[in-house]
């Protein structure tokens, strides 16, 4: 039995509810089937796209004949994490009724702290909501004053800070409900807080949710950090004539890669540090990239790439 953090990405999870909904059944099922080997699973996933698209509806609707309230970035940011959340844990509860596997799954909102003078403040690069085309991009970035970049071809899309994650607010909740036999959701990307001399506050960012997962998976004692994502194994030379498939990677070949310029910024770069964040100097500690559809092969060893301390 391993105890299995999963993240996975918030573009894997379609572009509007009933998309997502249609594609978590399929996580659904490979899950259970993680479940039914005897392991132990958190989930946690990306919200970028969902977060933006809450703040444009939002803010549209603020500026509209209803003048609803404005509603803060951290809120937003929370809305997202209950939603994907609740589609989460209701495809996973659907999924282990049809099998008969008498298991509890719960999502649980979750704040993560993160300094607040930590430099990503002063330079926004988390992409969100929806991609546009450069032309439009421009047009909204001279009206709103928002910051937009191009990511990694598909587009251009808003990018607000992205702070390093410094702790699991809700760290011991997740822990108990895993000692009780439940599969958690939980930190979503994490809503970020700050320790405002007065209590916890929230902030506008997103928090990368691949980072937040690695802390995730380092406060719980996980095994295993599993990153869900496009591709089956991590690659050089990505999408040219000399591409090369990663079956593992040492830690100090990551590092070498890194320094190379392997790994773009926004895509599989911050998936590769999320990896050697969780590991550190553990030789026990697994992390694993790999697709979303071969999650359980990867875990089974038959796909993916598995990155090692050495």
């Amino acid at each position: 039995m391993s105890r299995i953090v999963i993240a996975l990405g918030g573009n894997a999870l379609g572009k509007t509810p009933g998309e997502q909904l249609s594609l978590l059944s399929n996580v659904a099922k490979i899950i259970v089937e993680l479940i039914k080997d005897g392991n132990e699973i958190v989930l946690t996933h990306g919200n970028g796209p969902q977060v933006g698209q809450i703040a444009l509806a939002m803010e549209y609707a603020s500026n509209g004949e209803a003048g609803t309230p404005s509603m803060p970035f951290p809120e937003c940011g929370s809305m997202s994490q209950g939603y994907i959340g609740y589609h989460m844990q209701q495809s996973i509860l659907n999924e282990l009724d049809r099998q008969g596997v008498k298991k509890e799954c719960v999502s649980l909102i979750t704040q993560v702290l993160v300094d607040s003078n930590d430099s990503a403040f002063q330079n926004p690069t988390k992409p969100i909501g929806m991609f546009y085309s450069k032309e439009k991009a421009m047009e909204i970035e001279k009206e709103k004053g928002y910051v937009f970049t191009e990511d990694a071809g598909r587009g251009y899309r808003r990018v607000v800070p992205s702070p390093i994650p410094k702790k699991i607010i809700e760290k011991n909740s997740i822990t108990s409900l895993l000692d009780n036999g439940t599969i958690v959701i939980a930190v979503g990307g994490g809503i970020p807080v700050i320790n405002s001399g007065n209590g916890l506050k929230g902030v506008e960012a997103v928090i990368d949710k691949d980072r937040s997962g690695a802390l995730l998976a380092r406060e719980i004692n996980a095994d295993i950090f599993l990153i869900l994502t496009a591709v089956d194994k991590v690659c050089l030379n990505y999408n040219t004539d000399n591409e090369i498939m990663l079956d593992s990677l040492t830690k100090e070949e990551a590092e070498k890669y890194i320094e190379e310029g392997q790994f773009a910024k926004g895509s599989m770069l911050p998936k590769v540090e999320a990896c050697l964040d969780f590991i550190g100097e553990s030789t026990s500690r697994k992390a694993i990239i790999s697709s979303l559809s071969k999650a359980k092969e990867a875990i089974d060893g038959k796909t993916g790439t598995v990155i090692k301390r050495r």
